[in-house]
């Protein structure tokens, strides 16, 4: 599954998986789990370009980790979620944050901040057996300061919690990635930043990124 962008039919990103990030934006925390959907045109991996697009301001990174589904999924419990995924990916869900904010204001869809080219980033594959994803620690760094630093450990809702929720409604496919949510320390990047991120500890999981600008 190390090409599961090729495979993936979907991307899947939870919403305010964590309560300090929930804060930080200024939203109530949720009780049960909620996602919106990015097409597989965000992709970009590893050594590759975010493009800073022309209609936004206030483009934003969000750290999250990614699990990459390794069998086809429908309406399978929790309990069972785990034996469906294939591995974890470090991610990046590019946000353009103004826009994102007006959509809310004015009760519209995301879908203009979160669905843009180039804004699903993600690190190389990692199998299942060789990241906890209970107690996964991430680290996300622009220009060599870090900016988010976490672990997932910290989530509202887990891995096999999340899974449970949308396979119910959504069939998931192998190659599909599920985003789980990001944690505090949302911020800006710029163009001509250099975007790293990492599982630290786990070999071969970073990831690095150029922003550029809209040609």
């Amino acid at each position: 599954m190390k090409d599961f962008v090729k495979q993936s039919t979907k991307i899947v990103c939870m919403g305010r998986n964590y309560a300090k990030h929930a804060a930080e934006l200024g939203n109530e925390i949720p009780t049960m789990p909620f996602y919106f959907l990015k097409p597989t045109t965000c992709y970009v991996e590893n050594g590759g370009d975010i493009i800073y697009p022309k209609i936004t301001k206030n483009l934003h990174h969000e750290l999250e980790l990614g699990v990459i589904i390794g069998k086809k999924m429908t309406k399978v419990s929790k309990e069972d979620v785990m034996a469906h995924v294939a591995g974890f990916s470090v991610t990046i869900d590019v946000t353009c944050r103004d826009l994102q904010e007006q959509c809310k204001a004015e009760r519209k869809p995301w879908s203009i901040s979160k669905c843009l080219d180039t804004h699903c980033a993600v690190g190389p594959f990692i199998p299942v057996d060789q990241l906890a994803h209970n107690n996964a620690e991430m680290i996300l760094k622009v220009n060599g300061e870090v900016r988010q630093h976490a672990n997932t450990k910290d989530m509202l809702f887990d891995v096999p919690t999340l899974n449970e929720y949308v396979n119910q409604h959504i069939t998931l496919l192998p190659g599909d990635l599920v985003q789980t949510g990001t944690p505090e320390g949302v911020g800006p990047m710029n163009v001509g930043d250099t975007v790293t991120v990492s599982f630290p500890g786990i070999p071969g999981s970073e990831a690095s990124f150029k922003i550029v600008d809209d040609a």
